[in-house]
């Protein structure tokens, strides 16, 4: 199989304090959305990168788990994922060293361990989780 590409882009203005940037999807549903540092560190108005990580984890997931589930013959009414991500400052600079999933399922016929189990494969397998350990490539150009 072809490999997917899916892109976003992002351009930013500016110093890190008082400069500003826009982030957009290849799909459109986020277009020229402001963040800056205001939106990662002091809680303003626009989106940043970690919230943005954190509803990409929390879908991906989603989906994965309604696979998983229905290899079970289960399928679920509906899944609900919330995925905390955890920006640290560590040795002068910010890391992520983790994310938090909060998962609550409707799951028809299904049990404890039916569940658990099945969400645990889905934390480990899903792209998303991979991505976070991902081989990082880059091609740049200065004009």
């Amino acid at each position: 199989m072809a490999s997917i590409v899916k892109s976003g882009n992002a351009k930013w203005e500016g110093s890190l304090k008082e400069g500003k940037g826009h982030v957009s999807t290849q799909s459109g549903v986020l277009s020229d959305q402001p963040y800056g540092f205001n939106t990662r560190f002091e809680g303003k108005e626009g989106t940043n990168p970690e919230e943005l990580i954190g509803a990409a984890h929390a879908s991906c997931f989603s989906m994965a788990l309604s696979m998983i589930l229905g290899q079970s013959d289960l399928t679920p009414d509906s899944i609900e994922t919330k995925a905390e991500v955890h920006l640290e400052e560590k040795d002068g600079g910010f890391h992520v060293p983790k994310v938090h999933l909060t998962v609550e399922a409707s799951i028809p016929g299904a049990s404890q361990e039916d569940f658990d189990k099945a969400a645990k494969t889905a934390k480990e397998n899903c792209p998303i989780s991979k991505l976070l350990t991902a081989e990082i490539t880059m091609d740049a150009k200065l004009v």
